[in-house]
């Protein structure tokens, strides 16, 4: 889809070029993150594409044709624009802004108010915010209105430059997993810029690791780069929690869960005493069917009665299939049970043990599993 063929960038007065003789290809319908440090050339990379920076040398091609070839203000109508401060037009409204590629391409008003309203749908905005202005809108919601502006011309190509690195962490994660959704449903080309190699991780299909000079030191799928770094600037630049980092790639649905130590409501407490004692616990789950009520103490429980007669607590959190091992990992050590619950659609399905999770990651040697699962914990529920 599209290819870089020897990109190089030299700045005058600089030493050395910004991007050198880079050769890059980024296959249709995947997302690239180009990653590095300070200076490794990523940026300009990223506006080389969409001709905000003109090549010192070497061509870049989209379906086989150059784009030297095209006026640059032409091809970038059909390039989605994404950076950190958004840019939106602080005099126009949120509809305004969202439909400035749809104006200049001449699109009438009812197709352009409709194309407005299905993006404000698909970025989880809602439909009154279309007449307010972007200072009325807090960083993650203009974060939004970018990238729905960016797609409202329906490019196949999305260029991303650190979209989310002004937004606080918790935002941050939810606006991966929204573009993670939306690639699902729409499949665009994306390139995507980002110093936060955690970033790369969960949202690239392939990874293109660049050092200073625009240096490519290795492009891969993550989880080939995480189990087999190029060299040891990779490796440093991985950092020394690579294998938590292979976490992130995997979900609960590919872990064997185990049934833990829970028992029926109609059960008695002294058959809940021995079903904790045989998991090595100190408290027990109490089910209604398939559903998960809670947990107690087996301390709390009462000669005489059923299980389900005592009053429970609330596990405080809870994952699904789709979670990462990460996200799981997340919820053991922050568990007071020491364990991730697994539920889908209320219906209990197993747990998951620090040793499962540990047990994983040997036996898979980190490699890819849907990918596209959520990664992060569910809501607190007590």
């Amino acid at each position: 889809m599209i290819a870089l063929r020897g990109l190089t960038k030299a700045f005058d007065g600089q030493d050395r070029p910004a991007v050198d003789h880079l050769d890059l290809d980024v296959p249709r319908g995947e997302i690239v993150v180009l990653v590095g440090p300070s200076g490794c050339g990523k940026t300009t990379t990223l506006k080389m594409i969409n001709r905000i920076i003109e090549p010192t040398s070497g061509e870049v091609f989209i379906d086989g044709q150059p784009t030297s070839a095209r006026p640059a203000h032409e091809l970038r109508r059909d390039l989605g624009y994404v950076i950190q401060q958004v840019g939106l037009f602080p005099h126009k409204t949120i509809a305004q802004n969202i439909a400035t590629v749809p104006r200049l391409l001449g699109w009438d008003r009812d197709r352009i108010r409709a194309r407005t309203a299905e993006l404000l749908e698909r970025v989880d905005l809602e439909p009154e915010l279309a007449s307010r202005y972007p200072s009325e809108l807090s960083g993650g919601q203009r974060q939004r209105v970018g990238v729905a502006r960016a797609l409202a011309a329906d490019p196949p190509v999305l260029l991303m430059d650190e979209p989310y690195g002004a937004v606080d962490p918790l935002v941050r994660g939810r606006l991966q997993d929204q573009l993670l959704e939306l690639q699902r449903e729409l499949g665009k080309t994306i390139v995507f810029v980002t110093h936060d190699i955690d970033e790369a991780i969960k949202l690239g299909d392939r990874i293109a690791i660049l050092n200073v000079g625009g240096v490519l030191e290795q492009y891969a799928p993550p989880a080939e780069i995480l189990r087999e770094p190029a060299n040891d600037f990779v490796r440093s630049f991985l950092g020394a929690e690579r294998a938590l980092k292979q976490l992130s790639l995997q979900a609960v649905g590919d872990a064997e869960l185990v049934r833990g130590p829970v028992v029926a409501a109609d059960e008695s407490a002294t058959a809940a005493r021995s079903v904790a004692q045989a998991e090595g616990v100190d408290w027990v789950g109490v089910l209604d069917g398939e559903r998960l009520r809670g947990w107690l103490w087996t301390d709390d429980l009462e000669d005489g009665r059923r299980v389900g007669d005592h009053a429970t607590r609330d596990f405080r959190v809870m994952v699904d299939h789709a979670t990462s091992l990460r996200g799981a990992l997340d919820a053991i050590v922050t568990s007071r049970n020491q364990v991730a619950v697994v539920v889908d659609d209320d219906r209990y399905r197993g747990m998951l043990f620090i040793e499962d999770v540990a047990r994983r990651l040997t036996l898979s040697g980190g490699g890819r599993a849907n990918r596209r699962a959520t990664p992060a914990v569910s809501e607190d529920r007590a």
